[in-house]
């Protein structure tokens, strides 16, 4: 089962306000990227299941990060149906995340207390996400719905929404001070964040010291 509950993990999220979405099958190697992360700053990730087997991947990196990153909370990301979901949150997850809207994970994650937060590209879809009792949704791809700006409107007829903002989001001063004064509740990053040089010389220290710049741009 989860760590934390559905009320704490959410304070996480929005405490942080960056979540890192990664996959790689070499669990060593994520669990040093998870790690550099952390030492960075970071208190939520988002591992996502996009390779055969991620599964397993993740049963060995949540027991490394209930360890090794006590305060961190690690979610699953790519959840295309509830079955996925369910074994997910057998193996511990923390928190959901889907690319879109998959109305059957709602209830499952609700009973269980785990937050999940599905991909929205339209006011509609947001709104059909709270009825369904999703806290947090996520908009994506947040580029190519219109950005900062789509937040900052949606958020004006619903001030309530708690929305992260995936898609378009970079490691730079000028993207996160945009996207934080849209009223977002946090962002998620992939690639960008993990250079594939950095990756590939192992330099842990550059994801952690990007991490802090982030979140210092994004927090101001």
């Amino acid at each position: 089962m989860s760590k934390f509950n559905k009320i704490d993990t959410i304070s996480i999220i929005r405490s942080t306000g960056i979540v890192p979405v990664f996959y790689n099958n070499d669990v060593e190697l994520t669990k040093k990227v998870v790690k550099a992360c952390y030492d960075g700053g970071i208190r939520a990730f988002e591992f996502t299941n996009r390779g055969d087997g991620a599964h397993r991947v993740f049963k060995e990196l949540i027991a490394f990060v209930r360890e090794e990153c006590p305060e961190m909370a690690l979610g699953a990301g790519t959840m295309l149906d509830a079955p996925t979901a369910a074994l997910y949150i057998q193996l511990g997850a923390d928190f959901l995340v889907s690319p879109c809207l998959v109305e059957e994970i709602a209830p499952l994650a609700n009973k269980r207390g785990v937050p999940y937060s599905p991909g929205c590209g339209s006011v509609s879809e947001m709104v059909r996400g709270m009825e369904l009792g999703c806290d947090l949704v996520k908009v994506f791809p947040a580029g190519n719905v219109g950005g900062p700006s789509f937040v900052k409107n949606v958020l004006g007829p619903l001030p309530w929404a708690m929305v992260m903002a995936t898609g378009a989001v970079e490691p730079t001063e000028e993207n996160l001070k945009a996207w934080a004064k849209s009223g977002v509740t946090a962002v998620g990053m992939g690639s960008k964040l993990f250079p594939k040089e950095v990756i590939a010389a192992e330099n842990w220290a550059a994801i952690s010291d990007l991490c802090k710049k982030c979140l210092g741009w994004f927090k101001q």
